[in-house]
């Protein structure tokens, strides 16, 4: 690779960090180790790569020891494996001292990076790797890397991140007080519909930048990458997971979907496309946690990890962008996880449970009628499990604790659960 293309590239790069607004967020990196930062594109992931190296200029560190290479590059088009060397060469001739910090942006772009990942960690260098596909932290690729990095997934902003980068205060005494927290509800209703992607709160028109974002993942991270041949049937996929958000849908009940629209397609093709989805984090599933493994895995229910994403295929389902609101927080917290909780068995159906936590949630837009069955499968569920469990029904904006046959239910505003 010609070292000086690669010298223009880092010095741009430079440039654009300089230039860069740096966002506060909620992820902590110790100095010393190398980390993997995972995600959705348009999450923010380079942003906390420039975070980590202006915090290095504030300690002390000069640019010539920063070597940020983004593999988006249009310049770096061929580049190989066997050009990962001249990154190091380029950066010995740039910089006198032994610390030199490097990162790597969308760098899984590039077939045989982990190979060049691994050594560079054994050698003991300081390396920031960024992706947006979770091959990247499959067993196999942990294993090549040998525990050398330290994975993170970076998610669109939470709600808490949103009101940070407005200005809103949501402590205790703003919660409380009678104009502040109008503004934290009011900050909550446009989270639901236009999700938490960083760039978006810079815009006006927020859905073509949502969209554009979409089309990337679509095409960029999943059609080019996974190289699949039924677009059609991909995209009618993904909408039908939309419509279906807050049901467990087969994959057999998908592609007959599909297929009713005219597209071919199979059952099996269906499987590969929603694990392409899942590598992109376009969406994540849950799965019911008194299934056997097969139904598990057959029967998932899908949320996508960003609501403006999913607010494209929606119109006036609020209760579905509010259980999908749900479910991206708690897949922050507690990752995997997370499950559904079904039987046909008792006739019970819980939204969401934590099992390590013993925690059963149920989510509800509104009470109304909705009370007596939301109550009822809590109460079933908690009267058939052994263990004490903590029974949770979130809604929109309702506030109030029920106590029925010796349980008691919180019932919680989504603002006040997603700020717990």
């Amino acid at each position: 690779m010609n070292h000086s293309i690669l010298k223009q590239v880092i010095f741009d790069q430079h440039e654009v960090i300089q230039n860069a607004e740096i966002i506060d967020r909620d992820y902590f990196f110790e100095k010393n180790l190398n980390y993997i930062l995972v995600g959705l594109r348009r999450a923010g992931k380079s942003t906390l790569l420039y975070r980590i190296v202006k915090d290095l200029m504030k300690e002390g560190c000069s640019w010539s020891q920063i070597i940020y290479i983004n593999f988006e590059d249009d310049r770096l088009l061929g580049f190989t494996k066997e050009d990962f060397n001249d990154i190091v060469e380029t950066a010995h001739e740039l910089s006198d001292t032994r610390e030199i910090y490097y990162f790597f942006d969308e760098i899984q772009i590039i077939e045989g990076w982990e190979h060049f990942a691994r050594r560079m960690a054994d050698q003991k260098n300081h390396v920031h790797i960024t992706g947006s596909n979770a091959k990247m932290l499959s067993s196999e690729m942990a294993s090549t890397l040998g525990g050398r990095y330290i994975p993170k997934l970076i998610m669109p902003f939470s709600f808490s991140e949103v009101l940070d980068y407005n200005n809103v205060a949501h402590n205790e005494a703003a919660m409380l007080t009678t104009s502040k927290s109008a503004k934290i509800r009011k900050a909550c209703q446009k989270y639901i519909s236009d999700g938490g992607l960083p760039e978006t709160f810079k815009l006006s028109n927020k859905r073509e930048y949502i969209k554009s974002v979409y089309e990337k993942v679509l095409l960029g991270d999943i059609v080019e990458r996974e190289k699949v041949n039924n677009k059609m049937a991909l995209r009618l996929m993904i909408k039908k997971i939309a419509e279906t958000v807050k049901n467990e849908v087969s994959f057999n009940t998908l592609a007959g979907n599909v297929k009713a629209a005219g597209v071919k397609t199979s059952t099996d093709s269906i499987i590969e496309y929603a694990s392409y989805a899942e590598n992109a984090y376009l969406l994540f599933r849950t799965r019911n946690y008194v299934s056997k493994f097969a139904e598990k895995e057959g029967t998932p229910r899908f949320y996508f990890f960003d609501n403006g994403i999913l607010s494209l295929f929606l119109v006036d389902k609020q209760s579905s962008l509010l259980e999908n609101t749900v479910a991206i927080h708690l897949r922050r917290k507690y990752g995997e996880d997370i499950y559904y909780y079904k039987s046909n068995k008792t006739g019970i159906d819980i939204d969401f449970y934590l099992p390590e936590n013993k925690t059963a949630i149920q989510v509800a837009y509104a009470l109304g009628e909705a009370e007596e069955r939301e109550v009822r499968s809590l109460l079933s569920f908690a009267g058939k499990t052994n263990e004490q469990h903590r029974l949770i029904l979130v809604t929109y904006e309702e506030e109030k604790t029920i106590e029925k046959d010796g349980y008691t239910i919180e019932v919680i505003p989504l603002h006040k659960f997603l700020l717990n």
